[in-house]
């Protein structure tokens, strides 16, 4: 599927950056993924509990959405639009292969709808990625041409959700669980209680799940 007429560009100058250009070279990327409508500035706030290895970038998605940004419009909650999918993780793929620096290597965090973006980042190009955290998300229901390659390589991947969240839809759930454990190394973790948000139970046993990547 070409998209190329609809991929909006990563906004460069919004990027949150944890190290200085100088401070990058040569060391991991950890790419922060916010949710819809919210900010680069929401899970970088993560930035001083994470382990120090990896330089951390927080981009800003590229559609303005109440308030905030969004990588993709929300039509059918837990389905989103797969031309719409594939745009914004074309968009996260060119602003990586523009950077004057690559990284050694490049993980994933995302929550909710960054969620969604960093399982379909595995699954557009596995060879690109060593892990993902997903956070209160789901993967897109569009069957993708890396998913034979991710059954293969079973990356990493991190998935913590609340058993009170009212946002992310059974159905999205379902077809997550069912299948993340065929295309991952799976690290599941549920927290009795927990709405759409992130808890500081969950944020140690991310922290735990990421230094582990690094060792």
């Amino acid at each position: 599927m070409d998209n190329s007429n609809n991929i909006v560009p990563i906004d460069t100058a919004a990027v949150l950056w944890s190290a200085s250009a100088a401070d990058r070279v040569g060391r991991p990327l950890l790419l922060i993924l916010h949710g819809y409508g919210s900010h680069e500035g929401d899970l970088f706030s993560l930035t001083p509990h994470l382990p120090l290895e990896p330089v951390i970038a927080a981009l800003r998605a590229p559609l303005p959405a109440g308030g905030g940004w969004a990588w993709f419009p929300i039509s059918d909650p837990g389905n989103p639009d797969d031309a719409s999918v594939e745009a914004a993780t074309a968009a996260v793929l060119e602003w990586l292969d523009g950077l004057e620096e690559q990284p050694t290597s490049v993980g994933l965090l995302g929550f909710s709808q960054g969620g969604a973006m960093a399982l379909q980042l595995l699954r557009q190009a596995p060879d690109r990625f060593s892990f993902a955290v997903q956070l209160s998300g789901f993967v897109p229901s569009a069957p993708n041409a890396g998913d034979a390659a991710l059954a293969e390589s079973r990356l990493p991947v991190f998935w913590g959700r609340g058993t009170a969240d009212p946002i992310i839809v059974a159905s999205a759930i379902d077809r997550t669980q069912a299948w993340l454990p065929g295309h991952s190394t799976l690290t599941e973790r549920i927290y009795e209680g927990m709405a759409h948000s992130v808890s500081q139970t969950e944020l140690a046993d991310v922290v735990a799940f990421l230094r582990a990547q690094y060792n």
